[in-house]
């Protein structure tokens, strides 16, 4: 049985392609960029982003981002682990109706009380075509929802090597 391809799945295709990333405030690709991502279709019902970097301690690093769309429940579905950590994140999000921002939530550890889990939001906003951010936020017991990082990710204008 396959599978209806929805105006909901297309939106995903926004995300595909080749990017250099950077976690400072800038008005134009980094020159040197320390992240770089590949975001590929599977099928027309999901994508995965691969990440590649450097973390602050110059240490490389992975990700992986699966995102879909569950049509039956109206929801973004997806995970995504990194080489940094084990935890697997479980994605359940919604696209605002300019179709330009995604909020992905999600539960994981509360890094600074071990054992803890706490609600945490990704937010993926398009700028425009070639520019668009992910802003990540845990709501902490007491303070409300906070900002752990913002990061900008930018079209390649030449695709990363295979």
């Amino acid at each position: 049985m396959q599978a209806e391809i929805t105006t909901q799945h297309r939106w995903l295709e926004r995300l595909v392609g080749d990017w250099d990333v950077s976690d400072t405030d800038i008005t134009a690709p980094p020159a040197q960029p320390t992240w770089t991502e590949r975001v590929r279709r599977i099928g027309g019902l999901w994508i995965a982003c691969e990440g590649r970097g450097l973390m602050p301690d110059g240490e490389p690093a992975e990700t992986l981002l699966t995102l879909g769309y569950d049509a039956a429940r109206d929801r973004y579905i997806g995970t995504w682990i990194g080489s940094m950590m084990a935890h697997l994140w479980h994605y359940d999000g919604t696209l605002e109706p300019t179709g330009n921002v995604l909020t992905l939530h999600s539960e994981g550890p509360d890094f600074e009380s071990e054992g803890r889990h706490l609600p945490y939001q990704d937010i993926i906003t398009f700028i425009d075509d070639n520019h668009r951010t992910m802003t990540a936020l845990v709501n902490r017991p007491g303070k409300g929802w906070e900002k752990l990082m913002e990061v900008h990710y930018w079209r390649r204008k030449h695709p990363l090597p295979v």
